[in-house]
């Protein structure tokens, strides 16, 4: 993927929740655009982020369907979504990506840059826009309602003797 990913953890999922609840809007345009759930660790010097592995996307599912309604289009993570995301996701034509837990240094190399454009008081949840290139991903959810992980589960499901 190359383009503009925001990030965006719990407290921040939480807060834009509050706006769009409150004042119809987030502190930013959410129509079209893809968010990270991720919060990097502290940038070394000459370095545009630290460490940007992915987080459990599950946390957010309470939130993702305001943000869908909000025009969200993807969101990258790692893990299960449950299936009222999945079911919001094809309404909405929304697609969940994958990235590979464990390599957050590796992914660092494929951001161009980073700034911190909301809730700087969240510190590393505070959400950042980036710009990222060529970021390595794998759709798992996407917005025709297909799921890898389901899919992976069986095609390769072994049924084993009940007896040996």
């Amino acid at each position: 993927l190359s383009g503009t990913v925001y990030t965006a953890r719990d407290a921040a999922h939480k807060r834009l929740v509050e706006e769009i609840k409150k004042e119809g809007k987030p502190p930013f345009d959410l129509n079209g655009q893809i968010i990270y759930y991720t919060g990097p660790s502290p940038t070394p010097p000459g370095k545009i982020t630290g460490s940007i592995g992915p987080t459990t996307s599950s946390r957010m599912d309470p939130y993702v369907i305001y943000l869908l309604k909000a025009g969200l289009k993807g969101m990258i993570g790692k893990g299960y979504r449950c299936r009222e995301v999945k079911d919001a996701m094809k309404e909405y034509k929304a697609v969940y990506f994958a990235a590979i837990g464990g390599v957050g240094a590796l992914l660092a190399k494929h951001i161009k840059d980073s700034k911190v454009i909301a809730y700087e008081d969240l510190g590393t949840e505070a959400i950042h826009k980036l710009d990222v290139e060529d970021f390595p991903l794998i759709v798992v959810n996407d917005a025709k309602g297909c799921d890898l992980y389901q899919e992976g589960v069986k095609k390769y499901k072994v049924n084993f003797p009940t007896s040996l």
